[in-house]
């Protein structure tokens, strides 16, 4: 580790990609204007489902945070189909088409 912050190009990059991983850290915890976080909790603490969708948020939806509207949406739904392929034979179908049109095909069933 101590060998890579000697190389100045690969010690820049790793310093950018901590300093925006802090910075989206930051964001997660900015909650959208208008939401009773209240309410928000009790409806999180009641559903499981939901708390499993945190989960995979890092935490950002249970604030109802800017960044839990970006890509978030995208990302979870990319990996709910991922893992219900494992349990279910027509979406494997459906997703092993081959590279591109697995790629084309999950753009589709997510986006």
């Amino acid at each position: 580790m101590v060998d890579a912050f000697r190389l100045p190009d690969l010690r820049r990059r790793i310093l950018i990609t901590f300093g925006l991983l802090v910075a989206f850290r930051f964001i997660a915890h900015i909650p959208l204007p208008g939401v009773n976080p209240v309410t928000l909790k009790s409806l999180f603490d009641n559903n499981a489902l939901l708390g499993m969708l945190d989960m995979f948020s890092g935490g950002a939806l249970r604030n109802f945070s800017v960044a839990a509207m970006g890509v978030y949406p995208y990302i979870t739904a990319t990996i709910i189909l991922q893992l219900m392929q494992t349990g279910y034979s027509a979406l494997q179908d459906f997703l092993r088409k081959g590279k591109p049109a697995k790629t084309k095909s999950i753009g589709l069933a997510t986006g």
